[in-house]
C-alpha cells in the first residue's frame, strides 16, 4: 500500500467533489467527505477488483454507498478509472448527463440504488449470498451513514448476514456522530457502536476512519481466512473532512456554501494537494 499515493488521490478527489456542489449548487460534500479516504483506500489501495470495460463483470467486487447522498464520492473516481468519460462530471444532474443527484445502477460501476436510507446492506447481503451459492469469491463492501443506523431494516439485516457467516462481507460505519438533525448522541444515542455489532454476531472493530494504514489493517483482519462472520468496521470520521469550516457541522449537511465559502474552501483544498 502507497500511502503518500492515497493522500494525493484523497486531496484530488475531494477537490474534485467540491466542484461539483460549488459548480452545479447541488449535492452532499460533507457527507461525501467523512467517507472519502475509505473509497479512496477501496479503489485505489488494491482492493477493488472491477473491469471498467466490463462493469457488470461477474467477479467483480461489490460497493454500495448505503448513504447514497455521499455516492456522488464516487463519480470522479469512475472517470477515473475509465467507467465514465471526464466529460460528464461537468453535467452532474443536469438531464443529459450519466451522474444523478444519487447513484443508480444506470451509472457503469454502480450497483444499486441507495437514495433512500437503509437499504445498502440488505442488498449487499444479498450479493453475498448469491456469490456463495454461485462459488464466487467476489467482496462486498458498504458504507453506512451513523445516523443511517437508525433505520430497523440495518439490524434485519446484520442479523441476516451473521445468521448466513456471509464473510465476503465488509461494512463500514461511517462514524461522523453527526446528521440531518445534529449530532448523532443527541438525536438518539448509537454508542457503544461496536458492541452492537459484536451482540449481532459481527466481526468488529473501531477505527480512524482517515488514517490510511488503520484502514488498511482493518480490511486484511476482514480477509483474515479465520474469519467466518461479515466484519463491521466502526470508523471514526469528521463530517466535512478537509473544509475548516464544514467539519464537524450538522448544519452544513446539506447546505450550499456562497461566494466567499467556496474562494476559501478552494484554497485550503489546493493547500491539501499541494501539501
Amino acid at each position: 500500500m502507497n500511502i503518500e499515493l492515497l493522500k494525493k488521490k484523497a486531496a484530488w478527489l475531494r477537490r474534485e467533489v467540491f466542484e461539483l456542489v460549488a459548480v452545479h449548487k447541488k449535492g452532499h460534500a460533507p457527507s461525501s467527505y467523512s467517507c472519502l479516504d475509505i473509497i479512496t483506500t477501496l479503489f485505489y489501495g488494491g482492493h477493488m477488483r472491477v473491469n471498467p470495460k466490463n462493469p457488470k463483470w461477474e467477479d467483480r467486487d461489490r460497493i454500495f454507498i448505503s448513504k447514497g447522498h455521499a455516492g456522488m464520492a464516487m463519480y470522479p473516481v469512475l472517470c477515473d478509472l475509465g467507467f465514465v468519460p471526464f466529460e460528464e462530471l461537468k453535467k452532474f444532474t443536469k438531464p443529459d448527463g450519466v451522474f444523478r443527484f444519487y447513484p443508480d445502477p444506470s451509472i457503469p460501476g454502480v450497483e444499486a440504488i441507495t437514495g433512500s436510507l437503509g437499504h445498502g446492506i440488505g442488498i449487499a447481503s444479498g450479493h453475498a449470498l448469491a456469490g456463495r451459492h454461485a462459488g464466487k469469491n467476489y467482496r462486498n463492501y458498504v458504507i453506512l451513514g451513523d445516523g443511517e443506523c437508525y433505520e430497523g431494516s440495518i439490524w434485519e439485516s446484520a442479523l441476516f448476514a451473521a445468521h448466513h457467516k456471509l464473510n465476503s462481507l465488509v461494512v463500514f460505519v461511517d462514524r461522523n456522530r453527526c446528521c440531518i438533525l445534529g449530532h448523532t448522541e443527541d438525536c438518539v444515542q448509537l454508542d457503544p457502536m461496536e458492541d452492537k455489532w459484536r451482540a449481532f454476531g459481527w466481526n468488529a472493530m473501531t477505527i480512524d476512519g482517515h488514517d490510511f494504514a488503520q484502514i488498511e489493517k482493518a480490511l486484511q483482519s476482514a480477509y483474515d481466512p479465520s474469519n467466518t462472520r461479515p466484519t463491521a468496521i466502526i470508523a471514526n470520521t469528521v463530517k466535512g473532512k478537509g473544509i475548516s469550516f464544514m467539519e464537524n457541522k450538522p448544519g452544513w449537511h446539506n447546505r450550499m456554501p456562497n461566494d466567499e465559502e467556496i474562494r476559501q474552501a478552494r484554497a485550503e483544498l489546493d493547500a491539501l494537494q499541494t501539501a
